[in-house]
């Protein structure tokens, strides 16, 4: 049994407890007709008494009952932000996998003439569009994320892929797509080197690949 329950619990005995004094007392009416005037006075006084300490019981526990649920309710929601903050960061850092809606960009490179610096504006002009989740291939692109030229195909963070060179992007798809295709961009530029590029569409990508969380060896929180 929670706390909360226990206090409710407890009240209804206490109100419970108030109303057996109560039939108690007209029980035993017919026991106090012969008493005295002061003894009357004085039965009635310590009723009274009983009476206010029952309510100002009550009281102290609706009180402590609503500060608890206030708390509880507190509680969890710190707990439903701090759960959001660690995903919103893992999906930054590619430690987790995300879906949403985006775009899927293939870029079919039959001559081999599409290099990595080719591919780096690609991915800076979709992450101006407002992209938060890309793989390339199967490689998760993070912040530190790096290009290079490989023989045959282009390395992204060491790793070499070859084409097709697909693109899963999550972010709005109504700011993705015409970002690639502006005049003089991204599309324009891949076809010139004799590049084949799909742009889809979709209400679901999947961005899956995962990176491994990294310890760090020196640094430490500042807080506490």
């Amino acid at each position: 049994m929670s706390r909360a329950q226990l206090i409710v619990a407890l009240l209804l005995f206490v109100l419970g407890l108030g109303l057996a004094i109560q039939v108690r007392s007209n029980s035993d009416s017919s026991a106090l007709r012969g008493a005295r005037q002061e003894d009357l006075v004085r039965i009635l006084d310590e009723l009274d008494g009983r009476t206010k300490r029952l309510e100002d019981e009550k009281q102290r526990l609706e009180d402590q009952r609503r500060e608890l649920e206030s708390s509880s309710n507190q509680a969890e929601e710190a707990r439903k932000q701090t759960v959001e903050k660690e995903r919103q960061l893992g999906i930054l850092a590619g430690t987790v996998a995300a879906q949403g809606p985006g775009i899927t960009l293939k870029i079919t490179d039959p001559t081999g003439q599409v290099q990595s610096d080719q591919l780096l504006d690609t991915l800076q002009e979709l992450r101006a569009a407002g992209a938060e989740a890309i793989q390339i291939n199967g490689v998760r692109i993070v912040a530190g994320s790096y290009f290079s030229d490989e023989n045959g195909g282009v390395g992204i963070d060491g790793k070499k892929i070859t084409q097709p060179y697909e693109f899963r992007v999550i972010g709005k798809p109504q700011d993705l797509e015409p970002a690639l295709n502006i005049p003089g961009g991204v599309v324009q530029t891949l076809e010139k080197e004799q590049a084949t590029v799909a742009v889809t569409r979709s209400a679901k990508i999947v961005v899956d690949a995962l990176r491994a969380a990294k310890q760090p060896d020196y640094a430490r929180s500042s807080s506490g």
